[in-house]
């Protein structure tokens, strides 16, 4: 039996789908999926693997986070994270030290209330030398 998640999804995509134009045979064309299959999916019969959400996100023109989201793979918190720090990433008016430099205001932002971010591993380790206190002899 389908779970509910899957179902939502299913319809999500339609919607999408129809708001693109598309047809359920272009949709799979595009995504390199079989008709078929993209049917059962959005009768919420087939449970999609994160690769084919990236796939059919892809060809929908949409962000795979929004699939993931739909699927219940991602936490809506999580993908707010991954939305943020995708802008930061890709804005071109920034160099990419100021980026990182963002990125960690943010994530102590988030470690101040309480929120882990997926970069928390990440941000143990510092970036510079000016970070790194020089051994004392």
């Amino acid at each position: 039996m389908a779970s509910l998640n899957v179902g939502n999804l299913g319809g999500f995509l339609r919607e999408q789908r129809r708001s693109a134009q598309l047809s359920l045979r272009q949709l799979a064309d595009a995504a390199g999926v079989s008709n078929p299959y993209l049917s059962q999916i959005e009768r919420g019969l087939r449970k999609p693997s994160a690769e084919i959400l990236q796939q059919l996100a892809k060809a929908l023109r949409i962000s795979a986070e929004t699939l993931y989201v739909q699927a219940g793979i991602l936490d809506e918190r999580d993908r707010a994270e991954t939305e943020v720090r995708g802008v930061i990433l890709a804005d071109p008016s920034i160099n990419e030290r100021q980026k990182q430099v963002l990125l960690q205001i943010y994530e102590s932002f988030r470690k101040e209330n309480g929120l882990q971010t997926a970069s928390d591993d990440a941000s143990d380790t510092p970036d510079t030398g000016a970070d790194v206190a020089a051994p004392s002899n």
